[in-house]
């Protein structure tokens, strides 16, 4: 039974019948799903497309899967769920300690995939501190399993720059984050002096989530540093 999710799922494999079958499986579930045949290009997918869970193997033609877990958690936490004919011990171990969230064998069942995969999403939809999946502060809710905003119970449509920067201010409720933190979660490691990238953003958001633009009630300016999602205190 289909149910709609619009979580991003990048498939990390060099095997065009495993890349269809995973993509026939989400998709059925309502999940939004892209394709890396290799190392490189799933990095530059993973910047341009901000997914909500990545499914890697570790066998691919220019690099092997280990590098890029390391690559991607230099990048931030996105959950990796490895799926991967590598079934030794070793491997599981030295996947889950470069930063790997799960770690699925092939040939894999189809609700074992759905389970982990979900599993990924609501760890990575609670903050640090341990809050709920579903963020709220007067009336702007951040569904952060869905990937879904609503402003006065209107549901709103973001860019997935636009989601992903209101995400990572989500996670950090009330915190100041600076210009070059923002930069670097949202962007890439890369970057980290592109002020203006994150300026305008930030301006789009606010036209759209504030009821009053120019003094904004949720995502407020810290002059010179940063910015701060203001958010009601338990």
């Amino acid at each position: 039974m289909s149910q709609t999710t619009g979580a991003r799922v990048l498939v990390v494999d060099d095997e065009p019948a495993i890349q269809r079958a995973v993509r026939t499986i989400l998709g059925g579930y309502g999940f939004r799903v892209e394709s890396a045949e290799t190392g490189r290009e799933a990095l530059e997918v993973q910047t341009a497309y901000h997914p909500d869970v990545i499914i890697l193997d570790l066998g691919l033609p220019d690099m092997d899967g280990l590098d890029v877990i390391r690559a991607l958690r230099d990048r931030g936490s996105t959950p990796i769920v490895v799926l991967s004919v590598r079934g030794a011990e070793r491997d599981k171990v030295a996947a889950l300690d470069l930063g790997a969230d799960d770690y699925l064998t092939k040939p894999f069942g189809v609700e074992e995939l759905l389970a982990r995969v979900r599993v990924a999403l609501r760890h990575a939809a609670k903050p640090a501190s341990g809050s709920a999946a579903v963020f709220q502060t007067g009336d702007l809710v951040v569904d952060l399993e869905r990937r879904r905003v609503f402003v006065r119970g209107t549901e709103i449509h973001l860019s997935p720059t636009e989601y992903e920067l209101l995400k990572v201010l989500a996670a950090h409720p009330n915190k100041l984050l600076t210009d070059q933190m923002l930069l670097r979660q949202v962007w890439g490691p890369s970057y980290g002096d592109e002020g203006h990238y994150l300026h305008v953003y930030v301006a789009r958001l606010r036209k759209k989530l504030e009821a009053d633009p120019q003094n904004p009630r949720y995502i407020v300016t810290e002059p010179g540093v940063g910015y701060r999602l203001l958010a009601a205190e338990d």
